[in-house]
């Protein structure tokens, strides 16, 4: 088992991961019924992308000796209606890396190609925007 989430009414739940004991809450949107104090499930699914790619980044940097820490990603959600579902994500990858063009473009391409990317319904449109900063 991965992790357990337990509902606390109030359209809230607490999500645990089991190995680690580490966890974080989610609550639904304003824009559907909840109080939007922490992230919607919805956050969670558009926030892994980001975080998935910069982790595969992460490991493939590491291989090719280049450090990536300092780099930060923005992520926007875009829902639809009927049935209600992402649309779209953006994300806006700012990296700190001062590296060749070839490794950058295996950077990207491992970003492109994380399990979260490839998991995601074909649907969704993702816009990626990678910027490398220094």
């Amino acid at each position: 088992m991965t992790s357990k989430v337990t509902y606390h009414g109030a359209l809230r739940t607490t999500c645990l991961h089991l190995r680690s004991g580490d966890g974080f809450n989610t609550d639904a949107p304003v824009d559907n019924n909840g109080l939007g104090q922490a992230f919607s499930p919805t956050d969670t699914v558009a926030t892994g992308l980001a975080s998935c790619m910069l982790t595969m980044m992460g490991i493939k940097a590491r291989d090719l000796n280049v450090d990536l820490k300092g780099s930060t990603a923005e992520v926007t959600k875009h829902m639809a209606a009927n049935p209600r579902r992402i649309s779209k994500i953006e994300v806006k990858m700012e990296l700190s890396a001062d590296i060749s063009e070839k490794n950058k473009k295996i950077l990207v391409n491992t970003a492109n190609t994380c399990p979260v990317h490839y998991s995601l319904h074909p649907d969704i449109e993702k816009v990626i925007d990678f910027q490398w900063i220094r």
